[in-house]
Formats: C-alpha cells, structure tokens, sequence
C-alpha cells in the first residue's frame, strides 16, 4: 500500500507535468501547472525518504520490541541469557541493580557504555544482563568508567527495555568483552537493555515520536507549500500576469 501510495504521487506530478506542456503548446501559460508538478514531486521525494527514515527509526523498534516477550520477575543471579533470547521488555526482581563498579566504556567515534545488572553482591557465573547507552559514560579500560545511562541514578529502576538496533551492538558486545579482561568475569551471552523506570513508556515513546515527527512533517511543507504559492503570486502580480488561475 505504500508502494502504491508514491507510485500514485508521482502519477499525480506526471499528470501535472503533462497539463503544463499541453498549456504550454496551446500558448497558454502553464506557469502554475508547472509549480504544481514540482510541487507534487518535491512533496512525494521528501515523503518517501523522512517517511522511510521515520519508520526504521521509530516505527520499527516500536514493532520489534512490541513483537518480543515480556518476562516478570527476571533474577540475573539464577536466570541466563539463552533463556530469555526472545525478551522485549524485562521486568527484573527486587534488589536489582547496576554493578558500577564493573562498568565499562569502549570509544569508537562514539563511546559505547554497558554496566552489568546484577541482583546481590555474589559474583555470577555469567553475567549476561548488561544496560548500556551511547555517549553516556567516561573512562576506559583502565580507569573507573562513570556511568549515567538511562535511570542509572534511580533507586526504584527495575525494567529492562531490550536494544534493538543492531549498529551499535557490536561496539557494545567489545565493551563487554573488556569487563571481562578487566574484571575477571564472563559473560557468555550478553543481552543489552536500556535501564528503564517505566520500560512500556519507554517502547511506546518510540511511537509517539514517529507520530510528531509524521504531523510536523505535514505541517511544515503545507506552511512552506502556502508561503511558496503566497511569494509567486506576489511576484507574476508584478510582472504583469493578471490571470493567476
């Protein structure tokens, strides 16, 4: 359907197209007819681009997480990382927390920050619940990484919401392997989440943004679009165009 949608835009701003030729072979003035072909092809350009980015940016990891399980309860002390493969939203037991002191940083362009979640002060396994962030942590590999990501600085954060993009993941699974070395711990398999207060207002901000970005979006062209026609009019006035029509 939306295929169909910008095969029809263009449809639209061919036929505007051919209406300016045809003006214009009959000595007509196909000026405007001309403003309304570009004007349709400009509108559909921009829309399937922003419209596109818009969905993979936001309607997307809406879908994916929306998509995945919700896990109650989730104790990373006793629970691992192969049991809870298809976790979107994870809700993790009380007394669960963020180790900082195992915190890490891996800088690539970006720096890339994980800290472990961990319930108690016993060394696990297998630390295979991480909350990670971009940009949001410093230090490195030597030093103790300060981490402030997502509701780090919460006492009541609990939830999880799962990383679905898979661009930075793998900067972020380096981070980890660094803890590792540094700290002398495994993690067999990593999953990463944004550490969350409300993890469902979190999935459905994802929404919410793509739907101010779709309203903004219109609002803005038809203000450009009515300011365009407004300028025209003003300037075929003074030139002497009396039918604007």
């Amino acid at each position: 359907m939306v295929h169909l949608l910008v095969i029809t835009g263009f449809g639209a701003a061919i036929i505007t197209g051919f209406l300016a030729y045809r003006a214009k072979a009959r000595d007509r003035d196909p000026m405007w007819y001309t403003f309304a072909a570009l004007s349709f092809f400009l509108a559909v350009c921009l829309a399937w681009v922003f419209g596109d980015m818009n969905f993979w940016y936001n309607m997307q990891p809406f879908y994916d997480i929306e998509n995945l399980n919700t896990y109650p309860s989730v104790n990373p002390a006793r629970e691992k990382g192969q049991q809870l493969m298809d976790a979107g939203r994870v809700y993790f037991a009380d007394g669960t927390g963020l180790d900082m002191k195992k915190a890490m940083g891996f800088k690539n362009l970006d720096l890339y920050c994980v800290a472990p979640i961990v319930n108690g002060d016993n060394q696990l396994a297998s630390y295979d619940f991480w909350a990670v962030g971009i940009n949001c942590c410093s230090g490195n590999s030597s030093k103790t990484v300060d981490f402030k990501c997502g509701a780090f600085n919460s006492d009541t954060a609990r939830e999880g919401l799962r990383l679905m993009s898979d661009e930075p993941r793998a900067f972020l699974r380096l981070a980890v392997q660094q803890a590792e070395s540094a700290h002398m711990i495994k993690a067999v398999h990593p999953l990463f989440f944004y550490w969350s207060n409300d993890a469902l207002a979190d999935m459905h901000s994802y929404l919410e943004k793509a739907y101010r970005n779709f309203a903004i979006g219109m609002c803005g062209f038809f203000a450009a679009q009515t300011l365009l026609v407004l300028i025209l009019s003003y300037i075929l006035s003074k030139m002497g165009y009396n039918n604007l029509c």
